[in-house]
């Protein structure tokens, strides 16, 4: 999971959602994606798609090898957990839940739609990669409001030159 938080880390050092994932096959990295949302204004750049996506390109197939692991920071959405389900990955480890209960993780891995199964178990990590989240947010608010203020406030001085009439 540490490999996949130094990825969060990279994503939010660009301004985006600190999301990170990695693919792990034999005991080694072989696949890394942070969250590119922002980026490449593509509502699937997520941070699983782009480590999916880069494993398949590294194995040359979409259907990953036996024994491929995804870690990521958050717990996926359904998009991200029907692409691990499609590439065949065997394990998904996540570590902050969804808090919004959009993510249907456990009910599509237990769903049996494909003739794979990935095993999934959520919480590792969890305080750690909560708390790259909770920060970017109540950053991202302090930041809004701080502009709302000072857009309030350039609305009310008549710095401009202009005069009023009384």
């Amino acid at each position: 999971m540490g490999a996949a938080i130094r990825a969060a880390k990279s994503g939010l050092k660009r301004g985006e959602v600190p999301i990170g994932a990695v693919i792990v096959y034999e005991d080694r990295v072989v696949a890394r994606g942070y969250n590119r949302r922002a980026e490449k204004q593509l509502a699937s750049a997520h941070a699983e798609m782009m480590a999916i996506d880069a494993a398949c390109r590294k194995f040359g197939s979409w259907r990953l090898p036996e024994g491929c692991e995804l870690y990521v920071t958050l717990e996926p959405c359904p998009m991200c957990m029907g692409a691990a389900l499609n590439a065949r990955v065997d394990r998904l480890y996540f570590g902050a839940y969804e808090q919004k209960g959009r993510s249907m993780t456990k009910a599509l891995a237990e769903a049996n739609l494909l003739n794979h199964r990935t095993e999934v178990q959520g919480g590792v990590s969890e305080e750690e990669c909560s708390a790259l989240l909770t920060g970017f947010f109540s950053g991202l608010r302090e930041r809004q409001k701080a502009a709302k203020a000072a857009a309030k406030n350039s609305g009310n001085n008549l710095s401009d030159g202009a005069q009023t009439l009384d």
